[in-house]
């Protein structure tokens, strides 16, 4: 690993202060170096290198005027890091905390999770720093149409397809879409986590939630274990948060907790199929905080407060990237969590990862156990390309086979030994597939 160091730290010389960027690429990089530096041709090429930096990064302005007439502005983001695989793909996400440094973590990220699946996406990520909270249907509409004037430049079905993520939802994407339409698109396929009613897939909502249960139970069967029955902690409230839980409880395990930025709702008994339908009622239908279930569910409120120190099996960090900090590994590990499994993107910080791992716990990282939202807007991109309708079994069936799929490329690429090292094996699985696409298209 003698060139490892050297290029992490040309890397930070040459990208100063994005600290999730070097986070992300560390991570990748400490995996597979080893692999990397067997193919001589591979280090002439600098193929991981060429993976690290973008092919292109866009920035914009965005102008909108709110409902009382007033001038906002706001700064859009589209970073398109490798189309080696397919066409770029990747979320949008709205956060008033965005920047580029994020988004190109989140893109780089974006690359090996979707290698993962075995589909032929490649890996984008982008977004704004408007926050829909708050506002109301007509400034998230302007709001759209301002973004989309300037994105869509960058986009179309075999080029780019945006989905949602944080902050963008069916109302955003229906918004993005119809501005799409207004400027003169016409291809359906330019956007997945459509609404049904035109062009979308059924569970895509689901699918990212969904798929993390499917990936955390195979995990538990490759080591003789089972869900039911196991206590189970949740953060966020959102997508991805709201069907894990759901699909917790058909399995038999028992959810004790959610959150948001607003703090925690702990359940010391398991949350309900009712009290899930009044929180997502709430949360999706209101657009309201966590806070406002208070009194209404059978959970403890805890302003400000995290998840992670109450008692459980298994820890499901579902809201957004280092969320999860040391502090947190350890309260974890004392509560008695032998299991890990990532939700969101980069929710625990390295320092947590490390913590985790010298417990011997089980770590799922997100690249492959949140894979099933894309892999499932690569079903949306294959409905919308045969104009053939999608039902939702079908969705579910071929979610579970991705997911299965995943799994068993992690697990034939992470070494010997038990627990079985899932960051290895997700990072090399889709580092290989990378390599050998990079290196057969020639230098570009």
């Amino acid at each position: 690993m003698s060139s490892l160091h050297p290029f992490l730290e040309r890397l930070e010389r040459r990208y100063p202060g994005f600290d999730e960027l070097h986070q992300a690429v560390s991570e990748v990089a400490r995996s597979v170096w080893s692999v990397y530096e067997s193919e001589p041709r591979w280090l002439r090429e600098r193929i991981f290198e060429r993976l690290v930096e973008p092919d292109r990064v866009v920035s914009f302005r965005v102008c909108w005027t709110d409902d009382q007439g007033a001038l906002q502005i706001d700064r859009g983001f589209r970073v398109q890091q490798s189309n080696a695989l397919g066409p770029y793909k990747g979320g949008l996400r709205f956060h008033p905390g965005v920047n580029e440094s994020i988004f190109r973590f989140l893109a780089f990220e974006q690359v090996f999770k979707n290698s993962l699946t075995g589909l032929p996406l490649g890996g984008a990520k982008g977004g704004a720093t408007f926050d829909p909270r708050g506002r109301s249907d007509m400034e998230v509409m302007r709001f759209c149409q301002a973004f989309m004037s300037e994105l869509r430049r960058f986009v179309s079905a075999d080029l780019d397809v945006p989905a949602g993520d944080q902050g963008v939802g069916g109302r955003e994407i229906g918004f993005l879409y119809g501005a799409y339409r207004r400027y003169g698109g016409h291809d359906a396929g330019v956007f997945t986590g459509k609404p049904v009613s035109f062009g979308g897939i059924p569970l895509r909502p689901a699918a990212t939630g969904y798929g993390l249960v499917h990936f955390l139970r195979y995990a538990l069967w490759e080591h003789d274990a089972a869900l039911e029955n196991q206590r189970c902690l949740i953060s966020g409230a959102g997508d991805v948060a709201l069907f894990a839980a759901e699909k917790l409880i058909e399995l038999g395990a028992h959810v004790h907790s959610l959150s948001d930025t607003g703090g925690a709702m702990i359940f010391e008994e398991p949350l309900t199929k009712e009290d899930l339908a009044l929180i997502r009622d709430v949360k999706q239908v209101e657009r309201g905080a966590l806070a406002e279930c208070a009194g209404q569910v059978k959970g403890t409120w805890s302003p400000g407060g995290k998840p992670w120190a109450f008692p459980a099996d298994i820890a499901l960090p579902c809201a957004t990237q280092n969320e999860l900090d040391a502090e947190d590994a350890k309260a974890l590990m004392a509560g008695g969590a032998k299991v890990v499994a990532e939700g969101a993107n980069m929710p625990c910080t390295a320092g947590a990862v490390a913590i985790l791992r010298d417990a011997k716990a089980l770590f799922l990282p997100g690249k492959a156990a949140n894979a099933g939202g894309v892999a499932v807007s690569g079903m949306e991109m294959a409905q919308n390309a045969q104009r053939l309708p999608w039902t939702s079994e079908r969705v579910g069936t071929h979610l579970q086979e991705i997911m299965r799929d995943v799994h068993t490329r992690c697990v034939r690429n992470a070494g010997e030994g038990k627990p079985v090292d899932y960051v290895r094996g997700a990072n090399v699985a889709g580092f290989l597939r990378l390599a050998e696409a990079v290196e057969a298209q020639g230098i570009l």
